[in-house]
């Protein structure tokens, strides 16, 4: 099964942004493929401020998270896989979710899985 991650990234993000909050994401910044702006980091996390009036062209795929922002009077192209995102949450209440990164569902390069069940009988 893929990861859910993406899906609800994207979803509690519009949910935020519908309740006229500022979502921010809070960030593995030790994790692999994440490009942020390590004198930001601290205690090996990163919080990002993903709301429409601090970034630009943001994407959520189902595989990273990408957008333009500034950090100290720089704009920086922000690049970081979904499975480093840790949690996401509203500035003003920190309402939100926590992802815990033991949910993410661990690769499946085997192929099909055979089912206990018999096939089905298709009747004419």
């Amino acid at each position: 099964m893929i990861s859910n991650h993406p899906y609800l990234i994207r979803a509690i993000n519009d949910w935020l942004l519908d309740s006229q909050c500022t979502p921010h994401l809070l960030v593995n910044a030790e994790a692999p493929g994440v490009d942020v702006p390590r004198e930001h980091i601290q205690e090996g996390k990163i919080v990002l401020n993903i709301g429409p009036q601090a970034v630009e062209g943001l994407q959520i795929s189902n595989e990273e998270v990408t957008f333009l922002a500034r950090f100290s009077g720089v704009s920086r192209l922000i690049s970081l896989p979904v499975s480093a995102v840790l949690a996401i949450y509203a500035k003003e209440n920190g309402r939100g979710m926590m992802f815990n990164e033991a949910d993410e569902p661990e690769p499946d390069d085997s192929g099909p899985k055979p089912t206990s069940r018999p096939p089905l009988k298709v009747v004419k």
